[in-house]
């Protein structure tokens, strides 16, 4: 999920995708831990749309707004 994307979310929807994408985070490791996972990258983008969305929650929070950092 690309960062225009997050931001276009509201917090109720960011809040809910942030919950399954850390779900989907969960089974990834539990498929790399049990050996039957076939593309490792899936890893790396879920991990980094995680950071995307709580850098945008914070940022909500603190009231910065885009572009200003």
């Amino acid at each position: 999920m690309k960062l225009k994307d997050v931001r276009n979310l509201s917090n109720e929807e960011l809040i809910a995708r942030l919950n399954n994408t850390r779900e989907e985070l969960m089974n990834l490791r539990f498929q790399l831990s049990t050996g039957s996972m076939t593309d490792y990258t899936r890893l790396r983008q879920t991990r980094r749309t995680i950071a995307r969305m709580l850098t945008v929650l914070r940022e909500r929070e603190l009231g910065i707004e885009e572009g200003e950092a």
